[in-house]
């Protein structure tokens, strides 16, 4: 197990411990990234650009997977809207993926930033708090893989799709939602 069963008081917020709600806010991004993926290889997995999608995507499964590992063996339940980031995140990546390869990458830039900037914020928080008991987890996040996908994303031409600010501000709102809301049901 990556955590002992004791949870020390202070990780206490609002009932929930801070780790089981990390835990389960990253098993839900790596599900709705897989999801994204998905809707992405639904569209374009046949063009030029689906063996890139199809390698980000392998990558995100075996995410998931250590994350399902995880979660079982710290008794944490995942959160009750995997059947709502199931339809979301398909949608989302197919709708991306019908603007085209910059539309799929504009898609990539944006939920890879934000899950990016959300695992820094939990590997700070996991290093004020003490850090010796979590080195295992902070071993395990995928932030680097996820900075890549980014960087991917932009080097596929992200960036050129009309109101491409536009979309990536809709695309980090739509984010930082779902990681609040994942956290707590």
């Amino acid at each position: 197990s990556l955590v002992s069963s004791h949870k020390p008081k202070i990780f206490r917020s609002g009932g929930l411990c801070m780790l089981d709600r990390m835990l389960r806010v990253d098993h839900a991004g790596e599900y709705g990234a897989n999801r994204i993926y998905a809707g992405q290889m639904a569209v374009l997995g046949r063009s030029r650009t689906g063996p890139l999608i199809q390698e980000m995507w392998d990558q995100e499964k075996k995410h998931l997977e250590k994350f399902n590992e995880i979660l079982a063996e710290n008794r944490v339940r995942p959160t009750a809207l995997l059947p709502l980031w199931n339809i979301a995140g398909f949608v989302l990546g197919a709708s991306s993926a019908l603007l085209g390869k910059e539309g799929a990458m504009a898609c990539t830039v944006a939920v890879e930033e934000s899950i990016s900037e959300h695992y820094n914020s939990q590997i700070r928080a996991l290093m004020e708090k003490d850090p010796e008991r979590y080195t295992e987890l902070l071993q395990v996040k995928f932030r680097d893989d996820e900075m890549e996908h980014h960087d991917t994303g932009l080097e596929h031409d992200a960036e050129s799709i009309p109101g491409y600010w536009l979309l990536k501000k809709r695309y980090t709102t739509g984010c930082k939602a779902a990681i609040y809301v994942s956290q707590r049901v």
